[in-house]
């Protein structure tokens, strides 16, 4: 359903859309910060039910606020949607390591709040992952995360009281979307990215949830690149997933 309240549907995981007219194509700078124009392809709905939801993400959109979203980049295709399939992944010996050395993590599930700890916590990410930018906390929460198109909820991961991590994620039973991650900067050591990623498939394979979607994967991008070492995964190349061993 768009913002106007008219309906609207999707054919199929791979198939096409009748959404084609709510979408308009922006150019913006590269958000990773490569050196070409970047272009959103983008529309602004209301409440997508997790059917729609799903087959959007299943067709490699993304989700920023209330709009959905795929990279319609005229000089460069690097952004690759990627996707895990919970039951298949297996941690290799690094992942492993990760885990064991973040066993006094807590992981807590609650409502996506813009509160002062989770605003601090993200000021200081900011701050210190990306310098050069003019981001800000409340923005990213007001822009980016907050949405009522879907149901987002936030996982809070704790060493003791403190707050080290706070994943942003979409959901319903048969889809997990990680719309966001960010950490304490000076818990690097702990690689909380890769250790969210574990975490939110643990949680995907508990709960039965058949698709983990963790966004782009960038070759060659530090930021982005490491998520191709979840084996196997998926990338969405040509209209289709295509299985990565």
């Amino acid at each position: 359903m768009d913002e106007n309240g008219n309906s609207f549907s999707t054919d199929g995981e791979g198939g096409k859309s009748n959404v084609g007219h709510y979408f308009v194509d922006v150019a913006a700078r590269c958000p990773y910060g490569l050196d070409q124009k970047a272009v959103y392809h983008q529309g602004i709905f209301g409440w997508l039910d997790d059917a729609i939801m799903g087959k959007f993400l299943a067709q490699g959109y993304r989700r920023n606020g209330n709009s959905m979203y795929t990279m319609h980049c005229p000089d460069c295709s690097l952004c690759v949607p990627i996707r895990l399939r919970p039951e298949k992944f297996r941690p290799n010996r690094n992942q492993r390591r990760v885990l064991k050395k973040n066993r006094d993590v807590t992981a807590g599930i609650a409502p996506l709040t813009m509160s002062r700890e989770n605003l601090n916590l993200l000021e200081s990410f900011l701050t210190t992952r990306f310098p050069e930018s003019n981001n800000h906390a409340e923005g990213y929460y007001t822009g980016f995360f907050i949405t009522t198109i879907a149901r987002c909820f936030e996982i809070r991961y704790r060493v003791d009281d403190q707050l080290v991590g706070v994943a942003v994620v979409d959901a319903s039973f048969g889809w997990l979307n990680a719309v966001y991650f960010y950490f304490d900067p000076q818990q690097s050591w702990r690689s909380l990215g890769t250790y969210n990623i574990l975490y939110l498939n643990n949680f995907c394979k508990n709960q039965k949830i058949d698709y983990l979607y963790l966004g782009y994967w960038i070759k060659d991008l530090p930021g982005m690149d490491y998520k191709k070492r979840f084996r196997p995964h998926e990338l969405f190349v040509d209209g289709e997933w295509q299985e990565q061993q």
